[in-house]
């Protein structure tokens, strides 16, 4: 017995077993890189994103909050005084909040769309190949609901902030103690239904239109990886047809976040959108802005869908240096 033991020991000295650990360790990295890849990679795409955009944004959430008719010129005479009377840096007010809800939206919707598309390639036979077009559009989806579901506080608080003087709320935790205390915890999730709704067709047709016109440009060009100007040019389609898609539950949604400060009571997606229409008609009320987001949109997921790539092929670039110098 002592023998055996002396024997057991002895190979635990000389590491037989340390094999099967170290595959182990291996099994479980090679499981969760990619998902902290997504996740790094996602929340820079969304916050290089939203900051290029941010003063565009922050004046079309103006505009969709109030009754003011919308034009280019308006737009531009919104942004300049607001830059005369506050400075610069006031452009970009309420981006501290967006970057608290872009980055971990933006890291839970790629993420879970890498993931939602192997799990969705597997089941209908697929892995590691182009899903097809219903699958594609399902994974954008769900990736994109998944998202919102989580992170839809941070995207009220943010609202609030971009409509509001910088009086009314000091900072994204006073906008949170403060609807709290006046309005009451549920305010916090005031439009969420649109939200729901309208995500459902954005996330799903850009993601969709995204991954879709790489596959097309692959079997053309017989070049697995586009150039910089392509996937931008794919991202602006995506972002162009996505937002155009949803635009109007996005104006509901504005309406219902902000209606404690603009004195409305927006309380249902129909009763919103009635009233809306009865006041300021379908063109120039559900619609208001869009115009704005013909520009952003694109520019802001373009950026998005590019970054997010070239940062998954650099991170796996390092990954592959690292393990051929070992």
């Amino acid at each position: 017995m002592g023998s055996g033991v002396q024997e057991q020991r002895a190979s635990l000295a000389q590491g037989e077993v340390l094999p099967l650990a170290s595959s182990s360790q291996s099994e479980g990295l090679k499981h969760t890189r990619p998902v902290l890849n997504s996740l790094f990679s996602g929340a820079l795409a969304g916050a290089l994103a939203k900051t290029a955009v941010a003063p565009l944004d922050r004046t079309k959430i103006i505009f969709q909050v109030s009754s003011a008719r919308f034009s280019a010129k308006e737009a531009y005479r919104l942004i300049y005084r607001t830059y005369l009377k506050d400075g610069f840096f006031s452009l970009w007010r309420g981006n501290s909040a967006t970057m608290v809800r872009v980055i971990p939206y933006a890291a839970i919707q790629f993420c879970a769309h890498e993931q939602y598309k192997r799990l969705l390639g597997g089941y209908y036979g697929f892995q590691g190949k182009a899903l097809p077009p219903f699958p594609r559009l399902l994974a954008g989806s769900m990736a994109g609901t998944t998202a919102a579901m989580l992170t839809y506080p941070l995207d009220m608080v943010r609202a609030r902030m971009a409509v509001t003087p910088k009086e009314m709320y000091s900072n994204i935790l006073h906008v949170f103690v403060r609807i709290s205390r006046e309005e009451g915890l549920k305010t916090l999730y005031r439009g969420f239904n649109p939200t729901m709704l309208g995500v459902i067709p954005y996330a799903g047709i850009s993601f969709f239109t995204y991954e879709t016109l790489k596959k097309l440009h692959a079997e053309r060009s017989e070049r697995p990886h586009p150039y910089l100007y392509e996937r931008l040019a794919f991202g602006a389609c995506a972002g162009l047809l996505g937002q155009s898609a949803s635009y109007p539950l996005d104006v509901v949604r504005r309406r219902m976040q902000t209606a404690g400060v603009t004195g409305h009571t927006y309380s249902t997606i129909f009763g919103t959108m009635k009233e809306i229409v009865s006041e300021e008609g379908v063109i120039r009320g559900l619609y208001k802005g869009l115009s704005m987001n013909w520009v952003k949109g694109p520019i802001a997921v373009g950026i998005s869908f590019t970054t997010f790539d070239l940062t998954q092929i650099l991170l796996r670039k390092l990954h592959q240096m690292g393990h051929t110098t070992r």
